[in-house]
């Protein structure tokens, strides 16, 4: 049994914690500043989204199981300018940060083995913040593309991958007009950088 199975057996005993079911489509939650909430997505998929003044709307992160967010790694200022949302049905492990250090009345083993869990969560978040920021960071569509298309590669050991967006929310998630980026995409297509079928793109160079 790994950490995680260990900690969705255990935080049932575990009186500080909350563990969730929400339904597709559905906020898991809001960041607001003082609450400093921590959340460990046992089970399917979450967005972290942003709309700005205008209404246009930023993925800021995609949570996948075993991925850990919430307002203790991301402060903001405004209440609600930042939620998250359920694009699958998902199982979610709640706490506050301050409870981690603090063990419960009931004394139970879970703080330990959670403490030793997020460390290696953090760690994980670490590497994968890292690859967006070097995404983000490029000045052209194209250039976002190939190192997004890139990092996939890398994950799956393959010039074979499968982007794991819709085009809309592939726009989105790079901070990109949708419009623009297929006119990318399509010249990429035509120069013999990569081929395309669907959602499934093979590197070529």
């Amino acid at each position: 049994m790994d950490d995680l199975d260990l900690i969705k057996d255990m935080s049932n005993d575990c009186v500080k914690m909350q563990k969730k079911f929400f339904s597709k489509g559905s906020i898991i939650t809001t960041y607001i500043e003082k609450r400093r909430q921590i959340c460990i997505l046992l089970s399917g998929k979450a967005d972290l989204i942003r709309y700005d003044f205008n209404g246009n709307k930023d993925i800021i992160d995609r949570f996948n199981a075993n991925d850990i967010f919430g307002e203790a790694f991301y402060p903001v200022n405004t209440n609600n300018e930042l939620f998250v949302l359920a694009t699958e049905d998902c199982e979610v492990l709640l706490f506050l940060y301050d409870d981690v250090h603090v063990k419960c009345k009931n004394n139970c083993k879970f703080h330990a083995s959670l403490i030793s869990l997020l460390l290696e969560l953090i760690l994980n978040k670490v590497v994968h913040q890292n690859a967006r920021i070097e995404i983000l960071s490029k000045r052209t569509i194209r250039e976002k593309l190939l190192s997004y298309f890139s990092i996939l590669s890398v994950k799956s050991f393959s010039k074979n991958i499968t982007v794991p967006f819709s085009l809309t929310t592939l726009a989105d998630y790079l901070s990109v007009d949708r419009s623009a980026m297929m006119r990318e995409i399509k010249s990429l297509i035509d120069e013999g950088f990569i081929s395309k079928n669907g959602n499934k793109i093979r590197l070529l160079y």
